[in-house]
């Protein structure tokens, strides 16, 4: 499938799920959001249990999480790092498209399941510190950017459909044959 195709289809999927457009917009937007923090393999606990405080739809929370990907992993790694030092967390002149954010994480995780605090305060800290702190304003404008832009998509998507479904109701009304004496 194609990259359209498949934004197409995505977006199909979304306007189908039961509730609000406030719901399921600002489910996906969860998704998107924590998406945007260096808590890998937390995205979807973390959408789901925000989508749940806000009373927004914990599906499209879990789809959200598709924003954060492999292919867009790296670009929002070096960019919460990068912005991170900016803002005067961590350190200036480490360059960050250097930097092989995967395997930090994987030896962060196996440090962190063996109890190696010491590791992970002297090489992941460094690094978890400025994007933890750029996190913060990039997902609360990436969460706004995609509620803003998917809400008036999926009301509209929602009232077309209603509307194509009463269409139907009418149609098949009219198809009924109609007894004697009644008029169609």
């Amino acid at each position: 499938m194609g990259w359209r195709r498949s934004l197409r289809y995505l977006l199909f999927r979304i306007g189908r799920l039961p509730g609000s457009g406030y719901a399921i917009a600002g489910g996906f937007a969860w998704g998107a959001a924590m998406s945007f923090t260096p808590f890998i393999g937390l995205h979807i606990l973390l959408s789901a249990f925000g989508a749940w405080l806000s009373r927004c739809s914990i599906v499209a929370a879990i789809i959200g999480t598709v924003v954060g990907n492999p292919w867009t992993f790296p670009f929002i790694w070096i960019w919460l790092y990068k912005s991170g030092v900016a803002m005067g967390f961590g350190q200036k002149g480490v360059d960050a498209e250097a930097m092989d954010f995967s395997a930090l994480f994987g030896t962060i995780t196996e440090a962190t399941l063996r109890g190696d605090w010491g590791y992970i305060g002297e090489h992941a800290m460094p690094v978890l510190t400025p994007m933890l702190a750029s996190a913060i304003p990039t997902s609360v404008i990436v969460w706004v950017t995609f509620f803003l832009l998917l809400k008036p998509v999926i009301e509209r998507y929602k009232i077309a459909a209603q509307a194509r479904r009463q269409a139907r109701a009418v149609e098949l009304v009219d198809g009924l044959p109609q007894k004697h004496g009644e008029a169609a």
